[in-house]
């Protein structure tokens, strides 16, 4: 069957998941999470194979980690699908009323997208939360994850859709896609998809872009920061830091480069870098910063990297707005965070550094859509469009306008028969 059918079945299988309720949707969810338990041991066994084929291909390492999908990955994501369960449905809520005139009341309500296209990395979770948020939010799904993943991404999709089926879901909301040429076809079937999101680097985000006319949500390079203020506390910023670089250092949210304040950099980088040395993290350094500590020369290049590994640069700058400068250059937009005990400084950091979430006192690796608590999330968006951050039910519904007459037309106040009230109403959508 060709994509074209696919998308096309989606479509048609998208319209009626729009009208399911929210009890049914939970039903359908709680069993996706009950097939994932039960069929866990053939999970494992095709992740196996993923992870025996992709070793002798020599993955990279990073990458090795983020396929590996065993018994607590299966639970992590399980515990998701209840988290999830347990939202309020993102679909039908009223986001504001108006009586523009007595009898003729207009209502912006929530609604899904209708069918979105994900393209994703060699994360087998990252399967299960797409299409679990999709579900929730209503929205029919078209998968394609890493040829790495495979088997997994098979098994996984089977397991959904089989349980979803069981559970009333319309058939055919779900749709796996395996071959780079299948991505090529959906990125021209805006007939049918409404809108696509990426995740990888910004030159696969952008070559998205440039190739297809359907809406775009782009998640593109990781390349965090995490600086370290003149008046932070010491033990608070080391760790800050080495979570924010070790805790996992193959996901976006983990922080590639630290910027330090040069008052602080005597004091706080040989401490650091101890730290650092316990989890074996190599250092790039500017020349500030290797007058201080052992480290690699930084080049412009390490400025831009978004590393996935034990690799850190760092920079000693003047002030928080030479390190908010640093960051709007080569930071992607993603995630940045200041330690410091100075409110005002915090504040002005948060105001003007560019980027979708911005931290005071905390580890980057908080820009999550499950920490959130937005039920997962089907990536972190770096574009400025309806969903900025990390993208869960929130960012997969848009919004209709609906009014609702008795009877009223246009030529009554094009007359000036009637006048236009616009009073602001505290109520819900009636139907």
């Amino acid at each position: 069957m060709g994509i074209g059918e696919f998308a096309r079945q989606v479509k048609d299988a998208s319209i009626a998941l729009a009208a399911m309720g929210a009890d049914e949707k939970n039903r359908a969810l709680e069993q996706v999470a009950r097939a994932m338990i039960e069929r866990q041991g053939e999970i494992i066994k095709a992740n196996q194979a993923d992870l025996i084929r992709s070793k002798g291909e020599n993955l990279p390492e990073p990458l090795m980690k983020r396929l590996k999908f065993d018994e607590t990955k299966i639970a992590d994501v399980v515990d998701g699908i209840y988290s999830l369960v347990g939202l309020e449905d993102p679909v039908g809520r009223t986001i504001f009323a108006t009586e523009l005139d007595d009898g003729l009341e207009l209502y912006k309500t929530t609604c899904p997208i209708g069918v979105i296209g994900v393209i994703f990395e060699s994360r087998p979770d990252a399967l299960v939360q797409i299409s679990t948020l999709c579900l929730k939010s209503g929205n029919g799904v078209l998968l394609k994850g890493g040829s790495e993943a495979m088997e997994t991404n098979r098994i996984l999709a089977d397991v959904i859709i089989k349980a979803t089926e069981e559970a009333g879901v319309p058939a055919n909301w779900l749709k796996l896609l395996e071959t780079r040429a299948q991505v090529g076809e959906m990125l021209k079937m805006d007939e049918y998809i409404d809108l696509i999101i990426p995740r990888g680097s910004n030159e696969f985000v952008r070559h998205i872009m440039d190739n297809s006319r359907i809406p775009v949500m782009g998640h593109a390079d990781g390349i965090c920061h995490c600086y370290v203020d003149e008046d932070a506390d010491p033990d608070m910023a080391v760790n800050i830091v080495v979570d924010s670089k070790t805790q996992y250092v193959a996901v976006c949210n983990a922080a590639e480069t630290l910027l330090v304040h040069e008052k602080a950099a005597a004091g706080f980088l040989p401490v650091l870098k101890e730290a650092l040395d316990q989890k074996q993290v190599a250092i790039a350094g500017c020349p500030r910063t290797r007058e201080i500590i052992p480290a690699e020369p930084a080049t412009e290049e390490d400025w831009k990297t978004e590393y996935l590994d034990y690799k850190l640069s760092i920079k000693v700058v003047d002030n928080v707005d030479e390190a908010i400068s640093h960051i709007n250059r080569y930071g992607s937009g993603h995630t940045d965070s200041i330690i410091t005990a100075s409110k005002d400084r915090a504040a002005r950091f948060m105001a003007l550094v560019d980027s979708g979430n911005v931290f005071w006192n905390c580890s980057t690796r908080f820009s999550d859509g499950f920490r959130y608590g937005l039920g997962a999330e089907v990536g972190i968006s770096t574009s400025k469009i309806h969903a900025r951050g990390p993208v869960g039910l929130e960012g997969l519904v848009i919004y209709k306008y609906r009014l609702i007459g008795n009877g009223q037309t246009v030529s009554e106040y094009a007359s000036r028969t009637k006048t236009f009230k616009h009073k602001k109403l505290d109520k819900q959508f009636p139907l």
